[in-house]
């Protein structure tokens, strides 16, 4: 099998893909031992033909690649592509557009939650997909034409699921859907991760607001820390230490050494003076500037079997309209909906309000109940309910 491992090659095969409507791409990466990915391989599959890309090639540049991706005349077909996209991202500071992702289309047209291209290839295509090689390491060389016929299956397969997935979306009109969904994996923001925002990541598990200070400030060293060094962030300090660290709040060095989440000696490491440093600074800042603890309170007993009933009505809205649950609306959405006056949820507005927002709503309200008509649950207003 051809690779392609010089910049003219790959040249010319982006003007050939970029004839063409579409281009269906994956990557292969790793990050073990990295905070950013390290790209070892390309795959892309036009109409016509598809290649593997070795980004790894002595002189190769991937300028061409990138074009590809730049240029609004292709759609870029990725399935869960959030992390191929964070590549382009940082790399070549790109977001491919337009973009169809297959496991977000799949959701739509009622394949299920986070359905992976294997499941989704069998059902459509009726192809088993080889897994043999899932696990290689793809930044060594050279790569067997096992795993290279692998690689390339990744692509292959998905241009037919795009096209069974596009005539589905045609048909039941739902494009616009895709579209909203699109809206996220097509932000920069997705991908953008500020040493402020870093904290946004962790589980808040916390005591007090100033151990939510000392979280947020010592997740934003961490974050700084990992970028500058191209190291993961456990390799700086664990989740496990952050945690201890904010709710202990150690102010001396000293300190650190009676912490059972460190490592024996951490407290002499160059970072322990650091981190006590990021401790003091989180003390000293203004509790107005610090997000909200979340709320542990244990839903009221009305509440509960009021999110009951939602979830009942979401798993029947979904089963109706053929769409997963989980892209409409999800366990938080429900409590929010039943215990917030005025909610301001993804699920109310554009066509989850019409699949099931409204009806949420009027539920809540007492306007509608629930019952059962030829096997399936259905809403039906009260004044109407002695008909069914």
């Amino acid at each position: 099998m051809h690779v392609i491992t010089t910049t003219s090659e790959l040249a010319a095969a982006c003007a050939r893909l970029g004839a063409h409507p579409y281009v269906a791409v994956d990557t292969e990466f790793l990050r073990e031992d990295t905070y950013w990915p390290k790209l070892c391989l390309v795959q892309l599959a036009g109409p016509e033909d598809a290649m593997i890309v070795d980004p790894l090639a002595k002189g190769i540049d991937l300028a061409p690649l990138y074009g590809l991706m730049a240029n609004t005349a292709v759609v870029k077909v990725f399935h869960a592509g959030r992390q191929d996209i964070e590549i382009f991202h940082a790399q070549a500071d790109i977001i491919p557009q337009p973009m169809f992702d297959t496991q977000v289309a799949a959701m739509v047209c009622g394949f299920g939650e986070s359905v992976s291209y294997g499941n989704l290839v069998k059902r459509i295509v009726d192809v088993d997909v080889d897994k043999s090689s899932r696990f290689t390491d793809w930044s060594r060389r050279p790569l067997s034409p096992a795993q290279l016929t692998y690689a390339l299956g990744d692509v292959t397969h998905l241009r037919d699921v795009y096209h069974h997935l596009s005539a589905d979306l045609a048909a039941s009109e739902r494009h616009g859907w895709l579209q909203e969904e699109m809206a996220v994996l097509t932000d920069p923001r997705t991908y953008r991760v500020q040493p402020e925002d870093a904290w946004r990541r962790l589980k808040l598990r916390v005591k007090n607001r100033k151990a939510l200070a000392v979280l947020v400030e010592l997740a934003g060293w961490r974050e700084t820390q990992a970028q500058s060094q191209d190291v993961p962030r456990a390799r700086v300090l664990r989740d496990e230490a952050l945690y201890d660290i904010a709710n202990r709040m150690p102010t001396e060095v000293g300190q650190l050494g009676e912490l059972r989440t460190l490592s024996d000696g951490f407290a002499r490491s160059s970072r322990a003076k650091d981190i006590v440093l990021a401790v003091r600074r989180a003390l000293e800042r203004d509790p107005k500037t610090l997000p909200p603890l979340p709320r542990n309170a244990p839903l009221s007993a009305e509440a509960g079997a009021l999110v009951d009933l939602l979830r009942v009505l979401l798993k029947s809205a979904a089963a109706r309209h053929r769409v997963a649950p989980k892209l409409i609306a999800d366990t938080e959405d429900l409590e929010i909906i039943a215990t917030e006056a005025d909610p301001d949820l993804a699920a109310l507005k554009g066509w989850r309000l019409e699949l099931f927002g409204a009806d949420a709503l009027r539920l809540k309200r007492g306007e509608i109940a629930l019952a059962t008509k030829n096997g399936e649950v259905v809403p039906v207003l009260l004044r109407d309910f002695a008909k069914v």
